[in-house]
């Protein structure tokens, strides 16, 4: 590399640092490692030419592009034009396609891997008492976003199959193994929501392999079949689950541990069609479950031993599996990931990538205000540290101590209120605008429309 690319690169990489509250010697402040991010750059982009839109400067702008309120691409290049002016660099044109093309260059592994990497480094350097016991509890849940209708789209993630063609929009699956101490999204998997093998257990299956052993995982009772869990339990994960539906509890049977808490064993059901026999043949005959019924619903766990882990223990953590459903909101809602805009599958496979590399940057920085105000990151609101972000978005710029300070002290007064038992209906207030809903293609539509005024201006003109 050259030395004037390289030198560069490494303010870029200073910059970036400085954008979400990096500082050598800071609780917490080396989650972008600057030479690990600097390796991690040529590693996945190899050589490259020096331009306005470099690769750094083009995932810092993507990433800007998520957090901020517009997310087009017009209000991403104004961004850029005036990081530049701030710096005293020649203006640059206002004119979006340099951007677009060079975030189309941008690799998707990149964006993969920095998400993946910050999530793992700040679950790795967080305090041992945020953890349950020491140990890492990870939650499961999974979702869908949609995208705009282009051909290209449909093709990669089909429509609902009970939707006609021309009024659906292409849906993305998407399942995330998120921590329940920091808040990170460690793992993801995504896939169309039509076809084989694109389940939300069909995903968790290809994130097996990247979880660890001494994991606690928390899912919900879709993913509590017997092979799942046979799965986890090979690889030395304890579980918490609410019991399958279709499986019936006998507190009768089995070892009694307590009042309607035994231990039972299950018994390998017969191969599954979707299912190899080299696969079924590792899977164990017998699997040793504990359930509990606690809290209005009976839980399976493979926390065995009951004076160790008691019921309302059980109950209180599965009860903090309900936080992934607001981390994924706030990824959704929030940060606007519900509806994605990109018109091809890789694009908007980089767009969710940008969004939870977004979402752990946030996260790193409720982190570092959590340590510094002697708080749990639980206890924060996500919306509150990303709109203190951006509100400091020009001071952090100059990465001045200072103004470090003062937004980890921001970030760690937003302090969510303590609601328990909190009860809302599923239901809104406010009604929508009686427009009619498109029963037909819109091209369809727009063409009728262009024949009614022409014949409402030859009526006129006769």
């Amino acid at each position: 590399m050259q030395r004037n690319k390289k030198q560069c690169l490494v303010e870029h990489v200073r910059r970036f640092r400085a954008r979400f509250v990096q500082s050598v010697g800071a609780v917490l402040g080396d989650v972008i490692p600057g030479g690990l991010l600097i390796q991690w750059i040529t590693e996945e982009i190899g050589g490259y030419r020096e331009r306005i839109y470099g690769p750094l400067v083009t995932l810092v702008l993507f990433i800007e592009q998520v957090l901020g309120a517009d997310h087009s691409c017009q209000d991403t290049v104004a961004r850029g034009l005036s990081a530049r002016t701030a710096l005293g660099q020649t203006p640059c044109s206002l004119n979006t396609a340099a951007y677009c093309k060079a975030r189309w260059r941008l690799p998707f592994g990149l964006l993969e891997r920095l998400g993946r990497e910050v999530g793992a480094r700040l679950c790795a350097g967080q305090p041992a008492a945020w953890r349950w016991r020491g140990r890492e509890v990870k939650l499961i849940d999974g979702t869908t976003v949609s995208m705009p209708d282009t051909a290209a789209n449909q093709a990669s993630f089909p429509q609902h199959r009970g939707q006609k063609p021309g009024l659906g929009f292409p849906v993305a699956r998407l399942v995330a193994v998120v921590s329940l101490s920091c808040g990170a999204v460690l793992e993801w998997a995504m896939d169309a929501c039509e076809g084989k093998n694109t389940g939300e257990t069909a995903l968790l299956w290809r994130l097996m392999p990247r979880l660890r052993r001494g994991d606690v995982l928390i899912a919900d009772s879709y993913y509590c079949g017997y092979f799942m869990l046979a799965g986890l339990v090979t690889l030395g994960v304890d579980l918490v689950m609410p019991q399958h539906h279709l499986r019936i509890t006998d507190f009768r049977r089995g070892q009694r541990l307590g009042v309607r808490d035994h231990g039972v064993t299950w018994v390998r059901p017969q191969r599954p069609d979707w299912m190899d026999e080299a696969i079924y043949a590792t899977m164990p005959e017998t699997l040793t479950m504990r359930e509990v019924r606690v809290g209005g619903r009976t839980l399976v766990t493979t926390l065995i031993d009951a004076r160790t882990v008691s019921k309302p223990e059980l109950a209180e953590l599965y009860g903090s599996r309900w936080h992934v459903e607001l981390d994924l909101r706030a990824i959704k809602t929030v940060m606007q990931m519900d509806i994605l805009r990109c018109q091809t599958p890789g694009m908007v496979e980089k767009e969710i990538a940008a969004h939870l590399l977004a979402y752990n940057l946030v996260r790193a920085v409720m982190a570092q205000a959590a340590c510094t105000n002697n708080l749990l990151p639980r206890q924060l609101s996500f919306k509150a540290a990303l709109q203190l972000l951006n509100a400091f978005e020009m001071n952090l710029r100059h990465d001045h101590a200072m103004t470090r300070t003062q937004l980890l002290a921001a970030v760690g007064s937003r302090r969510l209120a303590h609601r328990p038992h909190r009860v809302e209906p599923r239901a809104v207030k406010r009604r929508p605008k009686p427009h009619q809903l498109l029963t037909k293609p819109r091209y369809v539509m727009r063409e009728r429309l262009i024949k009614l005024q022409e014949r409402r201006v030859a009526a006129c003109l006769s």
